[in-house]
């Protein structure tokens, strides 16, 4: 598993999803009670931006449709039937925030 710097462990400190390109993925990074998660930047559905969308209880909710996904396993909401979004492993450490891609 390659591991990339993606930022300092304050660049979530704003909320909200934050976009960040690590390893030539479009990826955004989400504080989840007390947790960091990476996860594709496009919405599995139509490719919707989700950096423009918001997390509330564990769920990122695509601004365009109102789908959302799990921040766990990236399932996405009853009704919905298009693949999860990928996530992505984020260790915080002391010099930053390492992305860990197969």
């Amino acid at each position: 598993m390659a591991r990339i710097r993606i930022g300092p462990a304050d660049l979530l400190e704003a909320g909200g999803p934050v976009p960040v390109l690590a390893g030539g993925h479009h990826l955004i990074l989400v504080r989840d009670a007390g947790r960091i998660v990476a996860a594709e930047r496009a919405c599995p559905h139509e490719g919707a931006d989700l950096a423009l969308g918001h997390c509330v209880r564990g769920r990122l909710r695509c601004p365009r449709h109102r789908a959302s996904f799990d921040l766990r396993d990236g399932s996405v909401s009853p009704g919905w039937s298009f693949r999860p979004l990928r996530l992505f492993p984020v260790e915080e450490a002391p010099d930053g925030l390492w992305l860990g891609l197969d």
